[in-house]
């Protein structure tokens, strides 16, 4: 009796299922097969992980990270780690050492710092130090670690300006994330009316959009972004100069998306919910609008999470050339920019660390793209 009584407990389940699979939304499914990729769901995880690591930057921070905020005491420091014990015995709370800095003879009189081995700096949590506004509204002065009154910690070391790399790394990659969100948005409503109109008229509008798609494709990205540096004024400050790159990168980003949508809307057209839809007077935005794109949806997404990659890597790209954003502001390229030099690799591995940061949010990206568009898929449970 109890074996009859698990076997329908296991078909009532089943029949469960499949009436959940049979009426779930095109959401519901793609989020159920994406959850069913382990490695897109670690590189969402990591990327959410990055999100608000850059959104709560400022209070992840335990300095300034700009000019303000210098150690002139630390310049070009290497990282400092908090340990629990040394040979001076155990401690129950975390701790660095104090340092010294002065010329030596052996570094052909270059600023030497030493660690003094004698004086702990014990790590503190929740201090008080510069003011900034989290979230960009809430004023705040709270950080969430910092040492001792008299000293400094460095987790990521710093520059050769005594600035701390890993608040600027952390600042960094919120700058990156933004002008990407703003260059993808950009192109994603040009993307929406080109393509949309190109794929829903067709005739002549749709021959005269797809020339002046095929213009965009053509131009060459580095070519165009150093014949407008040589125009950008010098005078610009870091806000106009992050907003141009956006727009720039928004208005080059649109004709791969607008394609796909064109593609798209040439196909479902013909469809009778369309024509229905004209008959009963509709207008062709609205059908475009609450009809033809809603059934694209789930795939705009997946080109908008593969277009973010793109324009992050875009923008360091090109201010890593010092063709985009430039010191003092923090983002990914212009830290990456220090990387350049020989004497950052044989003496300050630690001006690295950005770069990391870069490769892992860009794969993050990449790999959360992959397993949208095959979740996205209807038939990318065949091919594997």
């Amino acid at each position: 009796m109890a074996f009859l009584t698990r076997q329908a407990t296991v078909v009532e389940v089943d029949q469960k299922a499949k009436e959940a699979y049979f009426t779930a939304s095109q959401g519901q499914l793609i989020w159920a097969r994406f959850k069913g990729n382990r490695t897109a769901m670690i590189a969402a995880w990591a990327l959410i992980l990055m999100i608000l690591m850059g959104l709560f930057a400022p209070f992840l921070s335990p300095y300034n990270p700009t000019i303000a905020g210098r150690d002139a005491a630390y310049e070009n420091g290497a990282p400092q780690i908090p340990k629990f014990w040394d040979e001076n015995g155990f401690s129950a709370r975390p701790f660095i050492y104090a340092t010294e800095r002065e010329r030596s003879i052996k570094t052909n009189f270059r600023w030497v710092v030493t660690e003094n081995r004698d004086k702990r700096l014990y790590l503190r949590f929740f201090v008080r130090d510069w003011n900034y506004k989290l979230l960009g509204f809430i004023p705040s002065n709270v950080h969430l670690f910092g040492v001792d009154q008299g000293g400094k910690i460095h987790l990521f070391g710093t520059d050769a300006s005594g600035k701390d790399i890993f608040g600027r790394t952390l600042h960094a990659i919120w700058t990156s994330l933004a002008v990407g969100t703003l260059g993808v948005l950009i192109s994603f409503v040009l993307a929406l009316i080109i393509g949309g109109v190109a794929g829903y008229f067709g005739g002549w509008i749709d021959s005269v959009l797809q020339m002046i798609t095929d213009a965009i494709r053509t131009v060459p990205s580095i070519p165009l972004f150093m014949a407008l540096a040589a125009f950008m004024p010098d005078h610009w400050s870091s806000e106009t100069r992050f907003f141009f790159i956006s727009i720039i990168l928004g208005l080059i980003g649109w004709p791969t998306l607008a394609r796909r949508i064109r593609t798209h809307l040439l196909t479902e057209r013909t469809q009778e919910y369309v024509l229905a839809a004209e008959l009963s007077g509709a207008s062709a935005g609205h059908i475009i609008r609450r009809h033809l794109l809603p059934s694209f949806t789930s795939y705009i997404i997946v080109d908008l999470m593969i277009s973010f990659p793109y324009m992050v890597r875009s923008e360091t790209a090109l201010s890593f050339i010092g063709l985009g954003l430039k010191d003092p502001v923090n983002s990914l390229g212009a830290l990456m920019q220090n990387v350049s030099k020989a004497d950052v690799l044989l003496n300050y591995q630690w001006y690295f660390i950005p770069v990391i940061f870069f490769v892992a949010l860009v794969l993050a990206f990449v790999f959360v793209g992959d397993g949208l568009r095959d979740a996205a898929d209807p038939y990318s449970d065949t091919k594997k």
